[in-house]
């Protein structure tokens, strides 16, 4: 969240985005991403873009209003959009045995007028080829496409969630042995005699020496100036919006032993990332 920073550290600290991946930032509220993946689809659509729009959500998301609401915007209207559903069987502490009596997501889009497909969420190779063909289909026939991967959720679902109080600590060792993604996934390329121990040690001791460089780097910066708490909501600040910023101004003046305020750039010294040049 510093200076640099495009969210202007209003976002949690899991909540990435990229302006230059297209990647819009994570929301916290379920499902709220999926109608958006709809509008920009149709969007991209009426722009004649060779593109497509997709939404990440999970199996809970998957039983919110939104879901559907999405789904059906996007099918009526035709829109390359990409629904992508990582179904690990538990949402947030509920089994899906507790959400649906259908078979799982994917055989909701027929209700939709839409195709669907199912894959092994935990083989790469598979998703790569699964969403491929998706993303194909839903440009050449400008429709919607639904994806189900079935997965599974290794860990607990936050700090504050204790998963043993709804499955068992042996279910959870299971998968890790047998199914975890990254273990196929690396048990595939040292088949192939690409991959062993020794390059696994290297590669993590290397990303992990160049996270730290960048956090290290990251938390020197100065944050955004104060000013921009009261900014990117309205078009023109209101009045009751001004009155607050001076208040504050007002306060800090009064009081600029009782904050950090020089951890924060100066409005003069600050140009929005998202405006420079």
């Amino acid at each position: 969240g510093n200076l640099y920073d495009l969210g202007k550290g209003r976002q949690m600290p899991i909540h990435y985005g990229s302006k230059a991946c297209n990647v819009h930032t994570v929301s916290s509220p379920l499902a709220t991403q999926i109608p958006h993946a709809s509008g920009a689809a149709y969007a991209l659509k009426m722009e004649g873009k060779p593109n497509v729009a997709v939404a990440y959500f999970g199996d809970g998301a998957a039983s919110e209003g939104d879901f559907h609401a999405a789904l059906n915007f996007a099918a009526t209207l035709e829109a390359p959009a990409l629904f992508f559903c990582r179904n690990n069987g538990y949402a947030i502490s509920t089994p899906t045995h507790e959400q649906y009596r259908g078979d799982g997501i994917v055989s909701r889009a027929p209700g939709y007028g839409m195709h669907g497909l199912r894959v092994d969420g935990n083989d790469f190779l598979a998703v790569y080829e699964a969403v491929s063909e998706a993303r194909k289909l839903a440009l050449e026939k400008n429709m919607p496409v639904l994806i189900e991967a079935m997965t599974y959720r290794g860990g607990h679902h936050s700090t504050s969630d204790d998963s043993t109080a709804y499955r068992s600590n042996e279910e959870m060792k299971d998968w890790d042995l047998n199914d975890n993604p990254i273990t196929r996934a690396r048990l595939y390329l040292e088949g192939l005699g690409v991959w062993d121990s020794d390059k696994e040690a290297e590669m993590q001791t290397r990303y992990r020496k160049n996270c730290i460089k960048c956090l290290t780097e990251a938390v020197k910066q100065k944050l955004p100036p104060i000013s921009q708490i009261f900014t990117d909501v309205y078009d023109d600040v209101p009045w009751h919006l001004e009155e607050q910023h001076e208040s504050l101004k007002q306060h800090l003046k009064a009081h600029p032993k009782d904050y950090p305020v020089d951890a924060y750039v100066k409005d003069e010294d600050y140009i929005d990332p998202r405006y420079e040049p």
